[in-house]
């Protein structure tokens, strides 16, 4: 019986479901894949599908063969073509003084079609290009407008961590960010600290957003006023991890104090009580 397998097809296109079609692979096999319209090359991702996917398959298309010499070659030139035709792309673009970036090129593997990935900040009217570049190449032409977090997983490059890009190492889908997450982790709200290379809030903002979520409950917000056994103060500052609450309560003297997580906590040291007004 066939089974199902995870592959990322050519650089960029993302990745699908495929029946192996009783081709032994394992992780990183590089195979020519059958789809809807054309024969494509990709790269086993997973040979492991959970079961939540295996119920509601969305198949994409089946595996021909594993990748031989010759196609391994004939993908190399279609990158060394891609790099020419992405040249021609941004030259018509610029005589057609159309506002768009061309980021790179992609033939699909049987060289029937090109893939241009552009930025734009809005909509663009290509379809002048369009009817220039098929006259030019004289395959079937694939404009594809993508957006800057993921113009950022297609270019790669690292972090302020010094670590790869999570976008272009290993994340599939890009989750959805907001700056409550900054502020649910009392991060500075200062664009140049919680942005990435991208410019959009970072992917990491997401990763301990839950664990701070649920310790932050109980604690007062930053600014806020609180009742101390040193008196009413302003709380100018937080450890949310330990529960740690730094109060001002003027005259130059700072209180530290912890507020215990649900029902436990240490009777030594009393818990602030929020001042709601």
């Amino acid at each position: 019986m066939s089974k199902l397998v995870l592959i990322q097809v050519g650089e960029y296109r993302g990745i699908h479901m495929f029946h192996d079609n009783h081709v032994e692979l394992k992780r990183g096999d590089i195979v020519i894949i059958e789809m809807d319209r054309g024969s494509e090359f990709g790269k086993v991702v997973s040979t492991e599908i959970p079961k939540c996917q295996q119920e509601r398959p969305q198949v994409a298309g089946k595996v021909h063969r594993k990748a031989t010499e010759g196609d391994l070659r004939q993908i190399d030139n279609n990158k060394s073509k891609a790099r020419d035709a992405q040249n021609v792309c941004i030259s018509r673009v610029t005589d057609l003084n159309l506002d768009m970036k061309i980021l790179t090129a992609e033939f699909s593997f049987d060289s029937s079609k090109i893939i241009f990935y552009f930025t734009s900040e809005g909509r663009v009217d290509f379809r002048d290009l369009v009817k220039e570049l098929a006259r030019v190449f004289r395959v079937r032409i694939e404009l594809k407008q993508i957006g800057v977090r993921d113009r950022a997983k297609m270019v790669e490059g690292y972090g302020v961590c010094g670590e790869r890009l999570c976008c272009a190492s290993f994340i599939k889908d890009f989750s959805q960010l907001s700056i409550k997450m900054a502020k649910e982790q009392a991060l500075p709200l200062n664009p140049s600290k919680i942005s990435g290379v991208c410019g959009r809030i970072k992917c990491c903002m997401a990763y301990e957003y839950n664990v701070y979520k649920e310790l932050n409950r109980g604690l007062p917000k930053m600014g806020g006023k609180v009742q101390t056994p040193e008196g009413k103060g302003k709380v100018i500052n937080l450890d949310i991890l330990k529960r740690l609450v730094i109060v001002d309560v003027g005259e130059g003297k700072i209180v530290k104090m912890t507020i215990p997580v649900g029902e436990s906590h240490d009777k030594e040291a009393k818990p602030p009580v929020i001042d709601k007004k």
